[in-house]
């Protein structure tokens, strides 16, 4: 342990003395370890922005989807779906849930009636996909006891309304021949340029107050959906299955689930794409600093020559040189290291990868390391052959340089 720690002290005194020939290559490698450290944290995140978009469209991992489709001409729900529903999450023990029917509703805009498309569901959504409000809020529990339906519309909705914002606390007829007001308290964001005007609602509120079975568009029955841990799903998505099956004799119940290991594999292209070109531009810098350290050898010959003729063995001088470039590598590595932490906490990741994070990781203790690790991998490739060098050298041929 002592040998190791004075031979780091003597490598970071001869740096102190031929800093000025290793600076430009300690740039090179400290640019490059940043561009490393810095590209592995944006994977990073670029995937949980991915992840989050996946999760938006589908749900969580694992959410299972149950869906039934009539297969005769008789497309009447049961009146016991929901009872059902509630009886099966009771006896799993499932935490998250929601109904998720997608129909159409007639809204009442200043420019006349329009069938809007409604998607009605439970609070639960709002966790299970990541519903994102840009203004107001999303529903609660106890929303469903509320005394007029309420809505959370998309900005399309809103713009078809005239409305430019909550602060007037907007409402909307909703129906046709007995119309009842409902209470706009959320705004989505626009997910596409030239989207129609949409909106969620509560299932129990929709059902309560219009039957859109005259609309002939969207699902004959709401789907069940759950977020389940994945070791549980393989063996809910039967029993699931079979539950519903019992109450609707005729129809077709397909379940279904969200797993998928595709944004696996870009995580993984895109992580191996950044450290293919953060190596190329640290071999660059490292392939300067062997130049230096070869002329620096060179000056040093004399040196070298005299602390053998004294006893020190070939592996004392091989170790003392080899540790001269990774002394200086580390040190540029921690540099680009502290940079690239800098850069990431100070730039919005999120906007430039198209927003909406929510959970923003933090930066991963991963990409320090590897960019450290790279440092010291080249600092110990571009040390090994100036030190092979030195220790080739003779005794009497050094001195007499």
């Amino acid at each position: 342990m002592t040998g190791l720690v004075g031979a780091v002290v003597e490598a970071w005194d001869e740096l102190r003395l031929h800093k000025l020939r290793v600076l430009l290559a300690l740039v090179g490698v400290a640019a490059a370890v940043m561009a490393i450290t810095a590209v592995t944290a944006a994977v990073e995140m670029l995937s949980q922005g991915y992840k989050e978009s996946f999760e938006r469209d589908v749900g969580r991992q694992v959410t299972l989807q149950i869906d039934a489709w009539p297969m005769g001409q008789d497309t009447t729900p049961p009146a016991d779906l929901d009872a059902t529903y509630d009886i099966a999450l009771q006896r799993y023990g499932i935490t998250w849930a929601t109904r998720d029917w997608s129909t159409s509703a007639p809204f009442r805009f200043p420019g006349g009636t329009q069938s809007v498309e409604v998607r009605a569901v439970d609070p639960d959504l709002g966790t299970m996909q990541r519903v994102s409000v840009d203004e107001g809020r999303w529903f609660t529990d106890a929303d469903v006891e509320a005394y007029a339906p309420l809505l959370v519309v998309n900005e399309a909705f809103l713009e078809a309304l005239g409305v430019q914002d909550l602060t007037s606390r907007p409402t909307v007829l909703l129906g046709d021949d007995t119309p009842v007001r409902a209470t706009i308290v959320g705004v989505t964001p626009t997910r596409w340029e030239g989207e129609m005007p949409s909106t969620f609602v509560l299932y129990e509120q929709l059902v309560r107050w219009y039957t859109p079975e005259s609309s002939g568009w969207g699902q004959p029955v709401p789907a069940l959906k759950v977020w389940v841990p994945p070791e549980a799903a393989d063996d809910l998505a039967p029993r699931l299955q079979r539950d519903v099956a019992a109450v609707l004799p005729g129809w077709e119940v397909q379940v279904w689930d969200n797993r998928s290991d595709g944004f696996g594999t870009l995580d993984g292209a895109a992580r191996w794409v950044a450290l293919g070109i953060g190596a190329f531009a640290l071999l660059l810098g490292g392939l300067g600093l062997v130049n230096i350290a070869l002329v620096t050898v060179r000056h040093r010959i004399r040196e070298i020559g005299i602390r053998r003729s004294f006893g020190a063995t070939s592996g004392r001088i091989f170790f003392g040189v080899l540790m001269e470039s990774v002394v200086a590598t580390v040190v540029a590595g921690l540099a680009g290291v502290v940079l690239a932490v800098a850069v990431i906490k100070n730039i919005p990741v999120d906007v430039l990868f198209g927003g909406g994070i929510q959970d923003m990781p933090p930066f991963p203790v991963s990409a320090a390391l590897v960019g450290m690790a790279c440092a010291t991998g080249v600092g110990a490739l571009a040390g090994a052959i100036p030190a092979t060098v030195a220790v080739r050298v003779k005794v009497i041929d050094a001195i007499r340089y």
